[in-house]
């Protein structure tokens, strides 16, 4: 045989990942969304921290760390599998991320929808070090570790909104005008 025949033969070559880490590296398959994969994953993560919420706070924070744990497994086995890199339908970083931008905030409707839209907008953005984690860090751990950073800032800010009243301020104002 050929020596380049034989380190072909002896790369890696991607494959179809099993079942169960599809299912959490994907969210349930929101990863397979064809526009806006990380937005749909996002969109997944507002049911399940909603419904994490009715479980008190060590149940919530139980969630998020065994939704890390288990994605940062996932999206090492799918990247693994697939052989690419931070495989865009990875989705499970995004419900991770999420689910921390709310860690530190009742999870009403204001925070869920409010908390959307911050943790998707520092997730694209990416401002330090969340872009330096999505750039260095590698895996699975990589691929969640950037999106939480992105829900740190997002709940930084979603925790400052709370602690300043805006959404009792907004309820009250929203009131008066119905």
């Amino acid at each position: 045989m050929p020596s380049w025949a034989a380190d072909m033969a002896r790369e890696p070559r991607p494959h179809q990942p099993g079942l169960v880490v599809t299912l959490i590296a994907t969210a349930l398959g929101a990863g397979f969304v064809p526009v806006a994969p990380g937005t749909a994953g996002t969109a997944v993560a507002v049911p399940l921290a909603w419904a994490a919420a009715r479980l008190g706070e060590a149940g919530y924070l139980l969630i998020l760390v065994a939704v890390t744990a288990f994605g940062i497994w996932a999206a090492d086995c799918y990247e693994e599998a697939t052989g690419t890199k931070d495989n865009q339908r990875i989705v499970i970083d995004e419900v991770a991320g999420y689910l921390l931008t709310l860690a530190a905030v009742p999870r009403g409707p204001f925070n869920l929808v409010v908390g959307f839209g911050l943790f998707r907008l520092f997730d694209v953005w990416k401002p330090w070090p969340v872009r330096w984690l999505d750039e260095k860090v590698g895996g699975g751990l990589g691929v969640v570790a950037d999106d939480l950073g992105a829900g740190l800032y997002g709940g930084l800010i979603l925790w400052v909104l709370d602690r300043l009243d805006v959404v009792r301020m907004l309820s009250s104002s929203l009131g008066a005008q119905l």
